[in-house]
Order: structure tokens, then sequence, then C-alpha cells
């Protein structure tokens, strides 16, 4: 979408500023296709680890028609949007540019602080993730000073991996991301001759927890903008971001399906089963002990990919806060030996940590309902930030003429001006409580 002239002049400094301080990181290696897609992925799913509860929330049924139309509804635009503006403002601030570019500095800040706090949340979610899959192999870590060890060691070395550099990042979620799906295909192709399609229409036998059902679908398929805030360290990122991006949902969204038709297809189990962790028992259950013990592995390998990925976001994303002025200058700060926004890290990492000692449900919400009050800005400025004034003319003029239309019609109605049928008055009627009315004729 081309950019206006009118919409460039408005907050030009800032944003020049922040695109050429992006430009002259010339010592830091970009990010490719490949390891853009893969952490892509990672900041929105890092496999089907954790879809479970919407099958012990709904049933079978409505779990596969949520990760079938979910996407449609809520990762397809919100990919589009993070697509359109990426490229179109390609600086580390991502979301933060876009909000400034729409409705000043306020706003900006407010989108900043929205996506960062439920960005430091989720990063909290995965070391106890980590940890939880991690205590299936050893018992010891179920709680008490061991579990709370292995969060804090577990966070810090994490954290150092990514001080290291956003390449390594990439490429080190490309090995991830291909070893812990490996399982799962393994574990579908297994389940093939055991699968009894009747199984995938079951609604369950439970009342219906349309909280955790909703906050699972939202949790799994959301998180698809916060790459925009490395799109300065993408090479090409108006060619790439797009592309990287199709390809993230398109893989996401299969990575999702495949295991979860296989399970409920071929393992029939009590639906309070199906809690985090179900997807290795079930392996347990169609191959055995030693494809459960592989696909644990391959869910804490999916856990550090997420953390890497998502602590990056929040790193960036407060050094492009500081390019921009809604930060101190030294909040940019970069390492002279990884040219990494060393103190971006630090404050992410802190703050995760001290998070990650809550209750794993609470994490999971407050990092969702934080960054749904970010959303609503974000759509507003995809809204607000790339049209030309015709375009807003148009679109002005149209909504008014919309809304005069429907005014105007019901004029012509009491007036009997025209002759109109009576279904949008039995509809009206029936919304008051009335019954409608029913011709003789048709009596």
């Amino acid at each position: 979408m081309a950019i206006s002239e009118t919409s460039r002049s408005s907050h030009e400094l800032p944003l020049t500023t922040a695109a050429e301080s992006s430009r002259n990181k010339a010592t830091a290696k970009k990010l490719t296709l490949i390891p853009l897609v893969f952490l892509i992925y990672f900041e929105v799913a890092g496999g089907p680890f954790g879809e479970e509860p919407a099958v012990q929330a709904a049933g079978p049924l409505l779990a596969i028609l949520g990760f079938l139309i979910f996407p449609f509804i809520w990762s397809v635009p919100e990919a589009l949007i993070t697509a359109e503006l990426s490229t179109a403002f390609p600086g580390n601030g991502g979301f933060v540019i876009w909000a400034h570019r729409a409705f000043g500095s306020f706003v900006g800040s407010m989108m900043g602080s929205l996506k960062f706090l439920s960005g430091v949340i989720n990063v909290a979610s995965f070391p106890v993730l980590c940890v939880t899959y991690l205590d299936k192999l050893f018992p010891v870590l179920e709680s008490g000073w061991p579990r709370n060890v292995c969060i804090f060691a577990s966070t810090v070395v994490l954290s150092f991996l990514n001080y290291t550099g956003l390449a390594i990042v990439g490429y080190a979620a490309v090995v991830l991301g291909l070893v812990s799906l490996s399982p799962f295909l393994v574990m579908s192709a297994m389940a093939i001759p055991k699968i009894k399609p009747h199984r995938w229409g079951s609604l369950g036998t439970k009342k219906k927890d349309w909280n955790l059902y909703f906050n699972t679908l939202f949790w799994n398929l959301n998180f698809w903008d916060n790459v925009s805030t490395l799109a300065g360290e993408v090479d090409e990122p108006q060619k790439t971001f797009p592309l990287a991006l199709l390809i993230a949902v398109i893989f996401t969204c299969v990575a999702y399906l495949i295991p979860l038709f296989a399970v409920t297809g071929a393992v029939s189990v009590d639906q309070s089963r199906w809690e985090n962790g179900f997807h290795a028992e079930a392996a347990e259950m169609i191959a055995g002990k030693w494809l459960k013990i592989w696909i644990e592995i391959g869910a804490v390998l999916s856990s550090i990919g997420l953390f890497e990925a998502q602590l990056s976001s929040s790193a960036y994303q407060l050094e492009g806060m500081a390019e921009l002025g809604f930060l101190p200058k030294f909040f940019g700060v970069r390492s002279k030996w990884f040219n990494t926004p060393w103190l971006g890290i630090l404050i992410s990492a802190l703050m995760s940590l001290g998070l990650s000692y809550m209750n794993f449900t609470d994490i999971i919400s407050s990092a969702n309902f934080l960054y749904t009050l970010g959303m609503f800005l974000e759509f507003a400025s995809f809204i607000c930030a790339d049209y030309s004034k015709i375009v807003y003319l148009i679109c002005g003029v149209m909504t008014i003429g919309a809304i005069g239309w429907y005014f105007l019609i019901n004029y012509f109605r009491k007036k009997k001006i025209f002759e109109f049928n009576e279904v949008i008055d039995d509809l009206d009627n029936n919304v008051n409580g009335e019954h409608p009315k029913v011709d003789d004729h048709n009596s």
C-alpha cells in the first residue's frame, strides 16, 4: 500500500531517526527468510504444546473447529496488518511506530507499555512450561526449591543465549522448531491405523468451559505482531516480511491441526485428562514410552524457542522506543561484543523472572488481557496510519451516507411513501419480547 506524502509529514523526524539508526547497525547480521519464519513461529506457537486444554474445555469437535476457524478470524488479519505496517515502517519500534504515526506520542507510549508488559508476562510462562515438562522426567522438579532453582537457572542461561545475537537466535529457532516437531510427525503417522473418524464429532461429556476454551485458542494463535519489533534487523524487510508471515501462518496452523486430528481420532479417554502435556501421554498410548519421552524433550526445546523469540521482541522493542524518544537513550545501548540491546534483554529477563513464580493460568490470562488492550490500538492504527485524505473523505462520506440512508428508509416506511415487507418490524418485535405479526392469509 502506498503511503501518502501527507501521512509521511507528521512526526517525520523521530521515524527517520529510528530508520537511520537501524540501517547504521552495519556490524549486525541481518535476519533472512528461514530464520525469520521460525522466529515468527516461536513468537506465536512453538508447536502443538498447549492446545490440549481446548479439548478439555469443549470437546474434540469444537477444539478442531476452533483451530480451523480462529486463524481466519484473528491470526490472518493480525498477520496481514503486521506485514503491511512492518514493510511501511521497518524499524525496531514495530507497533509503537504505527500507533505513534496514527495518534501521536501518548497513544504510542501506551501501546509500547501495554505490549511490552504483555510480552514479558508471556516470556515468564515459558520457563514454567519448560520445568513442567521436565518434572515428568524428573519428579523432583514438581515443587519446592528444586523447581524454583530450575526456573531461575533456565531464565539466566536462556537470556545469555539471547545476548549472543539475533542471528544466532534465529538459526537456533530453526533447529529447535524442526527437532521439537519431529515426534509429532511420527506420532501422527503411527496414529493413522487407530483413527476412528466419528470421535472427531464428539462435543465432550462435560459442561463447556468457554473461558478456558477461548483463552487457549487466543494464547496459541496470538502474538503475530511481536515480530514487528525486529523489523530493523531483517534483511530486505519489504520483501522478506510478507513472505515470512505467510509461510509462518500456514506452518503454524498445520502444526496444530495434524496432531489434534491424530490424537482425538486415535485415543479415547476421559475429557478431563486433556490437560497441558496430554500429547505426551497420548504418544505413549499410541506408540510406547519412547515416544512419550521424545515429545517431552521436544516440549522442553519448544519452550526454549518460545522464550528466545519473545525475549528478543521485548528487548528490541525497548531499543526501538528509545530511538523514538519514548525512553531514555541508554535503553538502546548495544553490546560491544554481540551488538545486541543488552539492557533491554536484562530488563525483560528480570521482569519475566519475577513474574514466572505466578500461577500459570494467571500468567496466561494477564498476558492475553494486556495484549488485547494493545491490539485495539493496533487495529485503530492500521485504519488511521496509512491512507490519503481522499480515502478518508470517500469512506467518511459513505459512512455518513449509510447512516442517513437508514433514517431515510425508516421515514419512508413510517409515512408509507413506499410499500415495505414487515420482516424488519417483526424482528424488532421479537427483540422487544413481542410476538411477530402473522398475515391472515398464512394463518
